[in-house]
């Protein structure tokens, strides 16, 4: 039988006083908290699994709240997802409810946080992003970012930008999103990785692609990790890495 094994871990970093990073794999959620070592999770491939990663928006109150919500919303929802306009519609129902939360609690106004996952069907996998969070897709040829970023351009001379142009809630008022959603042919030896910028502004994609050139599942985890927290772990890290097998 095919299935799908998740491996995920997610950690405040070295900088950050407290984690405001959540992950929804299934049924199972980690919010605002540390991982001692990368968990693997296996699920049987054909029923919908939805796998993401929220990030708190920083300098914003309770980033951590808003990120909870919205993966606590997906971990719900998941399992009756079966296509683009169904993970629109979630998405657009998970931007709502960040709002509603907000209602007669001044203490969490604006606050708002990026979503980024993917959807494993049986024939297919849809990636999906609000903000910039990031999806890859690890194939023969190289990592390929199959997600879209929501921000400006990075300034001359830097690769990275804290800049966003669009998140889940992040403002006084309502305001509409248009998620980016993108579907892909699923096979066996399939692997995606799903995370917050907070493994991807200090790690380059060339050595996130290294590393998953030499390891996988757990391994793969605990390098990636490392390699964002020697390169200074400036924020929360969080990711989870997709793996599809017979």
């Amino acid at each position: 039988m095919a299935y799908i094994a998740v491996t995920a871990l997610s950690h405040v970093g070295l900088v950050r006083e407290h984690n405001e990073d959540s992950l929804v794999v299934g049924p199972w959620t980690l919010c605002g908290t540390t991982t001692e070592s990368p968990q693997t999770l296996v699920f049987p491939l054909g029923r919908p699994l939805v796998v993401a990663v929220a990030d708190g928006l920083g300098g914003q109150p309770a980033g951590e709240v808003a990120s909870e919500l919205v993966v606590r919303e997906l971990a719900l929802l998941g399992p009756s997802l079966d296509g683009t306009q169904a993970v629109e519609d979630a998405l657009n129902l998970c931007n709502r409810a960040v709002y509603a939360a907000t209602d007669g609690r001044p203490e969490l106004t604006a606050m708002g946080t990026t979503v980024a996952g993917s959807l494993v069907l049986a024939e297919s996998l849809l990636a999906f992003n609000v903000g910039d969070s990031k999806v890859y897709h690890a194939a023969q040829d190289g990592l390929h970012q199959v997600s879209v970023d929501d921000s400006p351009p990075p300034a001359p001379g830097h690769r990275t930008t804290s800049a966003v142009t669009q998140t889940l809630g992040g403002s006084r008022g309502h305001s509409a999103i248009t998620p980016h959603v993108a579907s892909f042919p699923l096979s066996t030896s399939d692997r995606y990785l799903v995370c917050s910028d907070g493994l991807t502004d200090p790690v380059p994609d060339e050595a996130i692609d290294e590393l998953l050139r030499v390891h996988d599942d757990g391994k793969a985890a605990f390098e990636l990790w490392k390699a964002a927290i020697e390169a200074g772990g400036p924020d929360n890290i969080t990711l989870a890495l997709v793996r599809i097998d017979a």
